[in-house]
């Protein structure tokens, strides 16, 4: 029975330890090998999403990279969604603010800012690099309201230089768009007042980081305070979970018609 039980168990671990050169699994460029990289472009994985987040106070009951770990989290969801794309490395430093005096988040600690014209060559740069390796539709997904304008900026004069290529570059406003206004209206619509709801980790978004990664946000500190726009008493992952799907399936969409207009 000793050497049966042995056998049978080798069978187990045959049936389910993935082939050797098997696809790897995950979305996330910074998962993958270079040659891993390369055999998914080459496999038809020619769609690059760089999630852009930002690195800002978010009151006193959730944590500072909110932007940064929600954009990687939808990204991935909406990448797997496509079946072709890929997720770049979250882009976590963007315009914040003024440091000197300090303005908006800037004057909470643990905000980051850089200026726009840095924050536009980086990102126009995260392109460039990309089109280099092969991918042909480079997404920008914003997280942020500060910079939506940079990002729409830096699309249009990279699609006119690239104008003769394949390569073309996407500011896709309807994640933020969705993430701002389409699920602000879906909880007005339920009965929850905009002051409550409101703009920054309020309701609206304390739920939807309690949806995604539930560890960054402080539940015996879910009142209004400091740093706050809305009242985030009510939040839960439940209420999250409604703005997630608004948001994916809104994303999903406008990446698919943005890529077949090109």
């Amino acid at each position: 029975m000793g050497a049966r039980n042995a056998f049978l168990m080798l069978c187990v671990l045959f049936v389910s330890t993935p082939a050797a050169g098997a696809a790897p699994a995950s979305v996330f460029i910074e998962d993958l090998t270079l040659t891993e990289l390369r055999d998914s472009i080459a496999s038809g994985k020619m769609t690059a999403i760089i999630p852009i987040g930002g690195t800002e106070q978010n009151g006193p009951h959730m944590a500072i990279g909110k932007h940064n770990v929600r954009v990687k989290l939808l990204a991935g969801k909406i990448a797997a969604a496509l079946g072709n794309a890929l997720v770049a490395p979250v882009l976590a430093y963007v315009p914040e603010g003024r440091v000197d005096p300090p303005t908006a988040h800037m004057r909470f600690p643990g905000t980051i800012t850089i200026p726009e014209d840095a924050f536009e060559k980086v990102i126009e740069y995260a392109a460039r690099s990309l089109k280099q390796h092969g991918f042909r539709d480079i997404v920008f997904l914003g997280d942020h309201g500060s910079y939506q304008n940079d990002e729409a900026a830096v699309a249009q004069r990279l699609n006119r230089e690239w104008a003769a290529t394949p390569v073309r570059v996407h500011a896709i406003p309807e994640y933020y768009q969705e993430s701002e206004h389409g699920f602000a209206s879906l909880l007005e619509s339920q009965g929850y007042p905009a002051s409550e709801v409101g703009t920054h980790a309020g309701l609206a978004d304390t739920s939807l980081m309690m949806a995604l990664d539930p560890s960054l946000v402080r539940a015996d500190r879910l009142k209004p305070g400091e740093g706050d726009n809305g009242d985030p008493s009510r939040a839960s992952a439940a209420l999250g979970k409604l703005g997630v799907d608004l948001i994916f399936a809104k994303t999903v969409e406008a990446i698919k018609t943005a890529v077949a207009r090109r």
